[in-house]
């Protein structure tokens, strides 16, 4: 089988969906049987060539989202005709309309019907359309977890097969133990960090849906009583900064116990998540909140919200507290900081994290992908 992989909406530094599109797209070129197009911007061509061969890289898309969105609707199926595939997938909600070929398409939230205010207005509009045309038109939407499944089935009218696929984990970074002894001090006194003192660590976009706001919140109350630690938020700045910022005024007394890192690089994430005395993770929705997973595999005590599909993915392997709720997420905090990392329940949730993240490979999710795409092409 032949497909196309469209990404063309990769970031240069990417997190989230574009993490998703990176990862699968080095899992999909080790799958057997699989042959890959991959799609992608003008000045990209390189990360992908370091993915695949030259001639299974077409580096053609325009650089800007309003004419890459046009580009997808009026240049993009003449490509695909040409290059002669049996598949093309859309990983990131729109879809090519006029596509003559079978095409999957991955659905990660349905947060812009559920949450509009957590998205900026023109996302909106875009992509309530785009979820719809692919919930009718396309051969095949992969959805990254059952809670989005669900949603999307509630949101909308689906008159197409749905494929839950998983989001893996990289298991040769995010794993308990550092790859040398020391590195990880290292790494963390490099970030400016006092590797010996305790921190919360919140990894992840700042954006209103991540409900950093809360975090900070609720690290006011835990500094009151625990003297040592340490809130670090690591990750890029996204839209809608107000609600945290609000935030971070009301807590002045403990702001110099709040370390705002901003985009720390890839490495140096599972150094911070090794290290961490408790891992936040308060979003109150996501598709399926791959950085509680990544604590997992990394033997972190997570925190994160029930109802979602963290709660979903880590079950009985995070402590769960109410969405939007400082004072819940206060208690859990001190309730992990206070036991450490020896008391015996907490060993077992990590024991537990430790055998859910097991399961998790981007191989795994490539498989799942594979038979969506196997789907698509009988439909």
């Amino acid at each position: 089988m032949r497909i196309s992989l469209d990404v063309t909406a990769v970031p240069a530094s990417p997190a989230g969906a574009g993490r998703y599109a990176l990862e699968l797209a080095s899992a999909l070129a080790d799958v057997r049987d699989l042959g890959v197009l991959f799609v992608a911007r003008r000045a990209d061509g390189a990360r992908w060539r370091g993915i695949a061969p030259d001639d299974t890289v077409a580096a053609v898309a325009p650089a800007a989202r309003p004419l890459r969105l046009a580009w997808e609707q009026l240049a993009l199926p003449g490509l695909l005709r040409r290059s002669h595939l049996d598949v093309h997938h859309s990983p990131h909600y729109t879809m090519p309309e006029r596509a003559r070929l079978p095409v999957v398409v991955t659905v990660h939230d349905t947060t812009f019907f559920d949450h509009p205010e957590w998205h900026e207005r023109t996302k909106v509009a875009l992509f309530r359309r785009a979820i719809r045309v692919a919930a009718q038109r396309a051969a095949v939407v992969v959805c990254v977890s059952d809670t989005t499944a669900r949603h999307l089935s509630a949101v909308c009218e689906v008159a197409v097969p749905i494929v839950v696929a998983p989001h893996g984990v990289d298991h040769r970074r995010f794993a308990p133990r550092p790859p040398a002894p020391g590195a990880d001090a290292a790494v963390l006194e490099g970030l400016g960090l006092d590797a010996a003192r305790p921190f919360i660590l919140y990894v992840g976009t700042v954006e209103p849906r991540k409900d950093v706001a809360s975090l900070v919140r609720s690290f006011a109350r835990v500094a009151d009583v625990n003297p040592d630690v340490v809130l670090v938020v690591a990750g890029r700045p996204g839209w809608g900064g107000g609600p945290l910022e609000v935030a971070l005024a009301e807590t002045e007394r403990h702001r110099a116990r709040i370390v705002r890192l901003g985009y720390v690089p890839d490495d140096a994430v599972p150094a911070l998540l090794r290290r961490a005395a408790v891992v936040a993770y308060p979003s109150l929705a996501e598709g399926y909140g791959l950085p509680a997973l990544e604590a997992l595999a990394c033997g972190a005590p997570l925190v994160t919200t029930a109802g979602t599909a963290m709660a979903e993915l880590a079950g009985d392997a995070a402590v769960l507290v109410p969405p939007a709720d400082p004072d819940a997420l206060a208690g859990a905090l001190v309730s992990v900081l206070e036991a450490g990392r020896t008391d015996p329940a907490v060993k077992a949730r990590i024991e537990l994290g430790f055998s859910i993240a097991a399961a998790r490979t981007w191989a795994a999710s490539a498989s799942r992908h594979f038979e969506a795409y196997r789907m698509a092409l009988g439909a």
